[in-house]
């Protein structure tokens, strides 16, 4: 994209309103003319090192004396020379995220539409020994890059090796989980290569013909599913929630190809220092990785409700979950909070209490295998996708069914 942007001398009559009403402070007012000349007058001068060429200054200025160019610079892109499904092999400490298993089963259909391979990158220092765990679950070749500078995630030197072999190998669709991991360098990857990027997806498909990768994700605060195309670029990239699909099923010593990735560690950009790991010790229970989940929501009424839904989950040997509203006012702590702005789970058992089922909540757990919803009004969302819906006050069917699961063990 080439911006040219120029204020017009013989229209500006230096009223001022545009420097007041830059965001950026990339205008100013000079003053022309000399001191023998009569007239002297102000015009609107604008810094190019800090305008952003928003456009703000022209719908602000009455004169039409600012003038805006935006020329797009079609880059040709020969997408023939892009081939193969990769997805992202992140790894903590030496341990494949389980997101990376979900991810290759995804990997594996989206490959199997467009009748190419499933490649993984693992990059990470002594991680070696990882390698045949992603090939049996059927990735048929992974890029390693093993070096003691990539013993801890750093942004710079992860980024730099993931671009160099993006442009050496020219996949046409990389899968990147959506972690504290993923979040942080997927998107400086995408600026280096200069393609685009779909954040947070909660599905994927492809179109045979075209090869499109379809990613769809909540947008609009939840309220709607958008499908975002990358039609003129390559590769094309994705972020993946966690719990979102199924993980691929290992098949014991698969045959598959390693590639060693060697790189001159002393080109790579690093401009932090890793200072140390402090790991989080707090007893908390994993609500990705519960089994079962009991969650509440604005139908408790108030803060005292969860402490039925806490004897419940304790029944069950679960985890405690709440929607955003719940968590909004301040019955709990937001990290029990379930849903677009909070945690994606996929338990095998989820139990809604008083929670009407908003997308924003359901994005976070409509994978579960089964859906439980206590809830006064039948026609809620959540009653409508449940497994079993009982309808009522939740203050009397919990207690009861807390009742007969404590009589059912003391049988």
């Amino acid at each position: 994209m080439i911006n040219i942007i120029k204020v017009l001398a013989d229209k500006c009559v230096g009223c001022k309103m545009c420097e007041s009403r830059c965001p950026f402070s990339a205008i100013s007012m000079l003053e022309m003319g000399s001191s023998e000349h009569k007239r002297r007058f102000k015009l609107a001068v604008i810094d190019l090192n800090k305008c952003t060429y928003c456009g703000l200054c022209i719908r602000i200025c009455k004169f039409d004396a600012i003038e805006l160019k935006k020329d797009k610079v079609q880059v040709e892109i020969d997408k023939n020379l892009y081939k193969g499904v990769w997805v992202y092999a992140e790894q903590r400490h030496g341990e494949i995220s389980d997101i990376v298993y979900e991810l290759l089963n995804e990997g594996q259909k989206l490959a199997g539409k467009l009748g190419t391979s499933l490649s993984a990158v693992l990059i990470g220092s002594d991680i070696r020994s990882k390698v045949q765990g992603l090939i049996d679950r059927g990735v048929s070749k992974v890029y390693v890059c093993d070096d003691p500078i990539f013993v801890e995630f750093q942004d710079d030197p992860y980024t730099d090796v993931l671009t160099r072999l993006i442009k050496k190998e020219k996949p046409e669709i990389i899968l990147i989980g959506a972690t504290n991991i993923g979040r942080s360098f997927a998107s400086r990857v995408a600026a280096r290569i200069c393609t685009g990027l779909t954040a947070d997806c909660t599905s994927l498909e492809v179109d045979s013909i075209t090869k499109n990768l379809q990613q769809t994700r909540p947008a609009f605060g939840g309220n709607i599913m958008a499908t975002i195309l990358t039609p003129e670029h390559r590769p094309q990239m994705a972020t993946v929630r966690y719990k979102v699909f199924k993980e691929a099923k290992a098949e014991v010593r698969r045959k598959g190809e390693i590639i060693e990735y060697k790189v001159d560690t002393q080109t790579l950009l690093n401009r932090t220092k890793f200072l140390g790991f402090i790991k989080y010790t707090a007893n908390i229970v994993n609500l990705s990785d519960a089994n079962i989940v009991v969650s509440g929501g604005r139908g408790l009424g108030n803060k005292e409700g969860f402490k039925l839904i806490k004897e419940l989950a304790e029944c069950l040997r679960g985890a405690v979950g709440a929607s955003r509203a719940a968590v909004d006012s301040g019955w709990i702590s937001d990290m029990h909070q379930i849903g677009q702005t909070g945690k994606t789970v996929a338990p095998k058992v989820y139990v809604a209490c008083g929670i009407s089922g908003q997308i924003q909540h359901m994005v976070g757990m409509n994978s579960s295998d089964v859906i439980v919803a206590i809830n006064k009004d039948a026609k809620c969302p959540m009653m409508q996708i449940a497994s079993y819906a009982l309808e009522g006050d939740l203050y009397e069917i919990i207690p009861n069914v807390i009742r007969e699961i404590k009589l059912y063990r003391s049988i």
